[in-house]
């Protein structure tokens, strides 16, 4: 156990001492947008009452709380007009009566993208034939583990993420990173912890600037070089409780905790090494069938035009049907774009096999 603990703490050492040769603010971001249409219409707040698939993002030792023997999810998402595809597919599977595994795949891309590095030939004549189509997109696969502890009502669990990003035949990053996650049960409270990428995510970096050199010498912009780049550690913690409305209709609560340690930024509670954002969620279900939602996330600290400062905040609302083991769910994210995000439609699907 002390050998573990020093192997844990030493890479957290590593991690952290890391930061100065490669931290980016904001690395990785894709990771960090959710999926589900169910969490997204709380507001992004389900690390403690996540009941499907997407466990394996938001909270893997939770695997162990999905009912049946396996579930699959499903999600797709637009943002910018369309312009950027955002998707999600995910599975769990029940081992034995203690323990969970989980595999997502998650990809945010912008595909058909034109070249025209080679739209002028030798000769200075323009040629639309010569104009080719590339791809930027980021890849993320996680593989999950959940188990259920000795001790009545909590839970742990981990993940291991590989990422990919690529920019055509320009640039491409290969990294990999741990989240570790805990949950406890506690009569109809919920708690839960996610340490996401404990000992830092590290992406490397290799360029191709053969075809971009002359391109970028010619406008003045400097030519990158390889290099590492390190997703910092950020704890999300959450609460969550059931309530009986009614003999039909039930609901759940929850808020969550987010706290950042890459620096100053414009969260809603900045507090020197730290900044914490604020997540709350609602859910009523009636008769098990047909669920409403409605959240806020990113409860934020915005310069306004005027100079000052102002809270911005994305409300999100959304919409669930189960029919028998397939469920439906639809969100609508930043009603009455309150918040500098555009808004985004998600529809996810998720089956169970019990």
């Amino acid at each position: 156990m002390r050998k573990k603990g020093l192997i844990f703490f030493g890479a957290m050492a590593m991690a952290w001492s890391m930061q100065a040769h490669g931290q980016v603010k904001y690395s990785n971001e894709f990771l960090a947008i959710g999926v589900g249409a169910r969490t997204m219409g709380m507001g992004g707040a389900g690390v403690a009452s996540i009941n499907d698939a997407t466990a394996g993002y938001w909270n893997p030792s939770l695997l162990t709380a999905i009912e049946g023997k396996a579930d699959i999810s499903l999600m797709h998402a637009e943002y910018f007009a369309g312009i950027a595809k955002y998707d999600y597919a995910g599975a769990s599977y029940r081992i034995d009566d203690n323990t969970a595994a989980g595999i997502s795949f998650i990809r945010l891309g912008i595909d058909d993208i034109p070249n025209t590095l080679e739209l002028i030939d030798n000769n200075g004549n323009i040629r639309y034939d010569r104009i080719s189509h590339f791809s930027s997109a980021d890849l993320g696969v996680l593989f999950s583990l959940g188990r259920k502890s000795s001790i009545e009502g909590l839970r742990y669990g981990a993940n291991f993420k590989l990422v990919h990003r690529r920019t055509g035949e320009f640039a491409t990053a290969w990294g990999f990173g741990l989240d570790a996650a805990a949950a406890y049960n506690y009569k109809k409270w919920r708690f839960a912890a996610v340490a996401r990428d404990i000992t830092g995510t590290f992406n490397a970096w290799i360029f191709n600037t053969d075809d971009l050199k002359e391109v970028f010498e010619i406008t003045g912009n400097k030519i990158p070089e390889n290099s590492l780049e390190v997703t910092v550690p950020s704890l999300h913690i959450g609460s969550a409780r059931e309530f009986r409305v009614s003999e039909k209709i039930t609901a759940l609560a929850e808020i969550d905790l987010r706290f950042y340690f890459d620096g100053q930024r414009h969260v809603l509670l900045p507090l020197g090494f730290t900044g914490i954002d604020p997540y709350v969620g609602m859910e009523w279900i009636y008769n098990g069938w047909l669920a409403v939602r409605l959240g806020a996330g990113q409860l934020q600290w915005a310069e306004s035009l005027d100079g000052g400062n102002e809270i911005n905040l994305q409300p999100n609302l959304g919409i669930g049907i189960n029919f028998r083991n397939l469920r439906i769910d639809y969100a609508l994210t930043d009603i009455g774009d309150l918040s500098a995000a555009q808004y985004s439609n998600l529809v996810s699907l998720s089956y169970r096999i019990k």
